[in-house]
């Protein structure tokens, strides 16, 4: 046995797996919850030392759940929520909670950054994205406004995984996909744009705090012996370069090559897919990234899909089976009510200032059953509105690979496969990111060690897929979803 552990560092909490990577099997898994801190103007905010200690809990709880010591496992691979602001100080301490993906604090101060590069058009050309409240630039143009003091003891700008690997290792690195979702990141050339972070602070002190840009084969280098000895591992365990959530949900998912799309619906809503070349769609909602498998991944985001229907649910007072029962006792299109539910702005569509709605309300439709269908059909057809735009961009979607909570459930992937006319299927082990994480560190460590293993040939290995939960879309069904969908359209145009 080859044992590797991936950890995945999402918004509710920490995963951690162990994967067998010569088998293809995951031995154990474990979890941890985080807290969120919420506040007025869209703050969404985590304690980095809530991830450390998560961290600890989900490890000790996979390596108990395989039944195997620490003293196995080889290399370690983290997945990090992307998008997150960790600021640390000259001694590696952090100087403030971390700013998250979902935040949108800092909407006027993207604003601003947008009007410097030219707008969307010019953010395209220049970066190759075009930035959006929740990157990263922005939220260190408000951090400097904001607390201009902890801004001057700013020494290192790193993302979740990157502060995460900082901990495991003692370096401040970033992996090119994770980095390419920063906003001060040039997609095509696999650089950072140091101009735009000097135009923030023409002081230099941005520039300068930087992690060094490593590729996804690389390992950062051994674990900190205090930091193997807390967690039980093997103090020669080499931590791998890791990457973002979305990139390594790409690997596992085996989506490495063009195809497959991956669909993931967690708290956000989640579509990308894989290609080998930086195209760079003129729609500003595609964010073109780097994947962690050497090429690009063209990824779209929803803000509002399980936390919409979660809305819906805790209003109700249902237990999940409930509302999964009364979801598919309405029928498609829940009797007229249409619900757009953009609770907190929206992406994609791009709707920043958008609020949730309802429409098409009669005494006669107005029922739980047609509100909580109507919640599940808006939230799906935002993804349906992502993969629009990813197939007018070139990007090739033959299947769709489905993960994340409401993945689980046969109503949502009837409903998901009906309203994208495409056949889906979901991996065996859900936890895509997780799992990705793990055989990323596999790779990485071979590659290291001079061996020609493929990330493909790991793939192949250790993704499998869960046959049972195989659904195609029936083509009645998406005819009458397609009528349902060009309604949805023209009210999202009038907003």
């Amino acid at each position: 046995m080859r044992l590797f552990l991936g950890i995945d560092c999402g918004t509710q909490g920490s995963k951690a797996l162990v994967l067998d990577a010569d088998s293809g099997r995951v031995l154990g898994e474990g979890s941890a919850p985080h807290q969120l801190i919420s506040g007025a103007n869209g703050r969404r905010e985590q304690q980095p030392s809530d991830w450390l200690a998560a961290f600890e809990q989900a490890t000790h709880a996979a390596l108990n759940a395989a039944a195997i010591t620490g003293e196995q496992i080889l290399a370690i691979g983290v997945s990090g929520q992307q998008h997150g602001l960790v600021l640390l100080d000259e001694q590696g301490e952090v100087l403030r909670p971390a700013k998250l993906w979902c935040d949108t604090e800092s909407t006027e101060q993207n604003q601003r950054l947008l009007d410097y590069l030219g707008g969307e058009a010019g953010s395209l050309e220049r970066l190759g994205v075009a930035i959006a409240p929740g990157y990263t630039v922005s939220k260190l143009l408000w951090t400097r406004e904001q607390y201009p003091e902890i801004f001057q003891r700013i020494a290192h700008i790193l993302l979740p995984h990157d502060y995460l690997n900082y901990w495991l290792s003692g370096r401040c690195c970033a992996e090119y996909g994770d980095a390419s979702g920063s906003g001060y990141f040039d997609v095509r050339r696999r650089t950072w744009d140091t101009a735009l972070l000097r135009h923030i602070d023409p002081s230099g002190r941005l520039v300068a705090a930087l992690p060094q840009l490593i590729e996804s084969e690389q390992c950062l280098g051994p674990i900190r012996p205090q930091i193997a000895q807390l967690l039980g591992l093997n103090p020669a365990v080499r931590i791998a370069s890791g990457g973002g959530d979305n990139m390594l949900g790409a690997i596992g998912t085996g989506n490495i090559q063009p195809g497959a799309i991956t669909m993931s619906l967690g708290t956000s809503g989640t579509l990308y897919a894989y290609a080998d070349q930086p195209r760079v769609s003129p729609q500003p909602q595609v964010a073109t990234f780097c994947s962690s498998s050497g090429g690009w991944l063209a990824l779209i985001c929803s803000m509002n899909l399980t936390s919409a229907t979660g809305a819906i649910q805790q209003l109700l007072e249902l237990e999940l089976a409930s509302f999964g029962a009364l979801v598919a006792q309405a029928p498609i299109g829940a009797e007229g009510v249409l619900m757009l539910p953009f609770f907190n702005g929206e992406r994609v569509p791009a709707l920043p200032n958008a609020r949730a709605s309802l429409h098409g309300m009669s005494s006669d439709n107005l029922s739980r059953a047609n509100l909580c269908r109507a919640v599940v059909e808006g939230s799906v057809f935002g993804l349906r509105y992502g993969l629009d735009l990813l197939r007018a961009s070139g990007i090739e979607s033959r299947s769709i690979r489905l993960i994340g909570g409401a993945a689980k459930s046969p109503i949502w992937r009837q409903i998901v496969a009906d309203i994208m006319a495409t056949p889906l299927i979901c991996p065996q082990h859900t936890e895509a990111a997780a799992l990705g994480a793990a055989i990323q560190a596999a790779w990485c460590l071979d590659r290291e060690q001079g061996h020609e293993t493929t990330l493909e040939a790991l793939c192949e290995r250790c993704v499998s897929f869960d046959a049972s939960s195989e659904t195609r879309p029936d083509r009645g069904r998406s005819e009458q979803y397609e009528q349902v969908y060009q309604r949805y359209r023209e009210q999202v145009m009038r907003q």
